[in-house]
């Protein structure tokens, strides 16, 4: 058994619980301390897991800490995960990985220099049903890959966030906040983009909040709340991408993908499953056999039970390390979708294509087998 790397928590946040509390369901880290700019809520969060609470420069300073989780808000990423790499630390950072192709860039020179180790969400890509539709995709069985549609519309987060501003400024919207899922989910099925076109608006230049404690305070729309993207694979696959808080009701699915052969049909890449369909050209096609362990509900929502096995992409990094491989959600694959991302966002700019600088390897898929060797246990979690 490989000793598990022990984990620092920077951002003591609500999603920083639903890293903590799947510790117990998969194999190579161990929490050890959570620092929060707010040290009251790193010691709540201490306190909830039986780990210690610091302060963010004492985290940094810990020897005991191999590997910093950089659970700060997207503008924070950078400064956090370049600090946690100058104290000679791994860094897995919450999606999107940096707001800038510079920025990414400027620490991946720098984990270069020092030996170390950069990951990013999102892992729902590493999913049961997003795995099926890479193994379904591989196989051959709807042929290759031509052309695909991926939407993803709301009406945004102030009816329903306590502090949604944040959503609506630079770095946010919907491409940087809900984009990373669909286009990393893209990128492992298809491979690299090689350019991208986009048209975007701000149709609302304000927002009124609509829950507690701020019930009708307006706020600022600084970034594109509505825009619509093509995407041109090297593979030579055109992908049109949808993306919007401006939209009330619509009946587009998450994910279409239009092969030679057939059509699959892939759930919300937000999620680690849901429903995959394939047909055979026209005709509905039976899915084969998939035991994948990242696929059973394991957590209550408002809507229902969801699979959430959130921390799939620390724990590969982690045994990574310890095995000496590459990792799934590395940060080549990261800036690479970020640099699809801004560059979405650039073209709606601008008015012109914006060609990638950036490729990576699709990462490697995660079988059934693989899947079941990062976890401690497949019933419970």
């Amino acid at each position: 058994m490989t000793k598990p790397l022990n984990i620092g928590v920077i951002g003591a946040g609500n999603i920083s619980g639903s890293y903590l509390s799947r510790e117990a369901a998969f194999r190579g880290l161990k929490y050890v301390a959570v620092a929060d700019l707010n040290l009251d809520a790193a010691k709540a969060r201490a306190d909830e897991f039986g780990i210690r609470a610091l302060s963010v420069d004492d985290l940094l300073a810990d020897p005991e800490v191999d590997l910093v989780l950089n659970l700060t808000i997207p503008a924070a990423h950078f400064g956090v995960t370049k600090a946690a790499l100058e104290a000679g630390k791994h860094v897995y950072s919450e999606k999107p990985y940096v707001l800038s192709l510079e920025e990414g860039r400027e620490l991946a020179a720098l984990a270069a220099d020092k030996g170390l180790r950069l990951g990013s969400a999102p892992d729902t890509i590493l999913g049961t049903s997003h795995q099926l539709a890479r193994h379904i995709i591989d196989s051959g069985m709807v042929g290759r890959i031509t052309s695909g549609t991926c939407a993803v519309m709301s009406h945004g987060m102030e009816d329903w966030h306590p502090n949604p501003d944040f959503f609506f400024l630079k770095g946010g919207g919907p491409v940087l906040d809900l984009g990373p899922y669909y286009i990393a989910n893209l990128v492992q099925l298809l491979g690299p983009v090689a350019r991208v076109g986009a048209l975007s608006s701000i149709p609302s230049p304000t927002r009124t909040i609509g829950s507690e404690p701020r019930r009708g305070e307006e706020i600022p729309v600084e970034t594109p709340t509505t825009i619509h993207a093509l995407l041109e694979f090297a593979n030579g696959a055109v992908i049109t991408f949808v993306s919007s808080w401006d939209v009330w009701q619509h009946d587009l699915k998450p994910m279409a993908l239009y092969g030679t052969e057939g059509t699959i049909h892939v759930p919300d890449p937000n999620f680690f499953d849901g429903e995959v369909r394939v047909t055979n050209r026209k005709e509905p096609a039976d899915l084969p056999a998939w035991d994948h362990p990242m696929g059973p509900a394991n957590r209550e929502v408002p809507w229902g039970k969801v699979a959430d096995y959130r921390t799939a992409g620390l724990a590969d990094m982690a045994l990574a390390i310890a095995e000496n491989r590459p990792h799934r959600c590395n940060d080549a694959f990261a800036l690479h979708v970020v640099e699809v991302m801004t560059g979405i966002l650039t073209s709606g700019e601008t008015g012109a294509f914006v060609p990638m600088t950036t490729t990576c390897d699709r990462p490697e898929a995660l079988t059934p087998e693989a899947a079941s060797a990062l976890m401690k246990q497949e019933e419970t979690v």
